[in-house]
């Protein structure tokens, strides 16, 4: 088998790699009252989630807070008349999103699968239990996965969240792109963990951040949202079938 050529093949269906994310809106200094901006914006996110609760009843709370993380992203956005990063919804950026989606999924759920399997042998429960309630709706869980749970996220941590951090680091980071692209990506991913920890009341959740990364990353490769919402869906999905399967 020629593993050689195999290489080459997966390395040309990717799409190339662009330096940085696209941002209109270059400050030529630290721009101190973006990062006070975000700060907040961050805090009463997380507090809100807290004060209404998780949304694992998938109630009235379960619906509010998706709301309450979209209003967070774009209402600031508007006032300061920022451009939003896009959704990639034309027929390249589509291409490219789901090409490389592909080979996230491809690399990782297989990975989670046997995580989870060696736990199983070892008579131990998945780290983060799955969500779905005993008689709940699957369609609606499904559904309720993808334009809530993964679009409003999506839209809060990377497109408000990270983009602002790749804005406000690059007066000091903007010549060396992968540091500056990184810094986002995990800066974005310990938000993201830390208001699941707040949100489920559990330290255990701090595994979110490993699926943080990889959101924050595929945000960065694709430019755009398209590609870290359907992984967030997805993730969410396979992972609890891989743990109800498993246990």
């Amino acid at each position: 088998m020629d593993y050689q050529s195999i290489h080459h093949g997966i390395a040309n269906s990717l799409p190339p790699f662009e330096p940085a994310l696209y941002v209109e809106d270059r400050p030529g200094r630290f721009d101190i009252s973006l990062l006070i901006e975000t700060t907040l914006a961050v805090i009463v996110a997380i507090s809100a989630i807290k004060v209404i609760g998780a949304s694992s009843a998938l109630g009235a709370g379960g619906l509010i807070i998706p709301c309450i993380l979209i209003f967070a992203a774009f209402i600031p956005t508007a006032v300061k008349k920022r451009e939003f990063p896009g959704f990639g919804f034309n027929i390249r950026q589509m291409k490219d999103s789901l090409v490389v989606l592909g080979w996230t999924c491809v690399v990782l759920f297989p990975l989670t699968l046997c995580g989870l399997w060696v736990l199983k042998s070892y008579e131990l429960k998945p780290p983060l239990p799955p969500v779905l309630s005993q008689g709940q709706d699957w369609v609606y869980w499904l559904f309720y996965q993808f334009m809530y749970v993964a679009l409003s996220e999506e839209v809060f941590f990377r497109g408000y969240v990270q983009s602002n951090i790749l804005r406000l680091t690059t007066p000091v980071m903007g010549k060396l792109p992968r540091l500056q692209q990184w810094t986002s990506i995990v800066i974005s991913a310990a938000c993201f963990t830390v208001a699941h920890i707040i949100a489920q009341g559990q330290i255990i959740s701090v595994l979110i951040f490993l699926p943080g990364l990889v959101l924050g990353w595929l945000f960065i490769r694709t430019r755009s949202l398209l590609a870290p919402i359907l992984f967030h869906g997805l993730a969410n999905v396979c992972y609890l079938v891989m743990a109800i399967v498993l246990t």
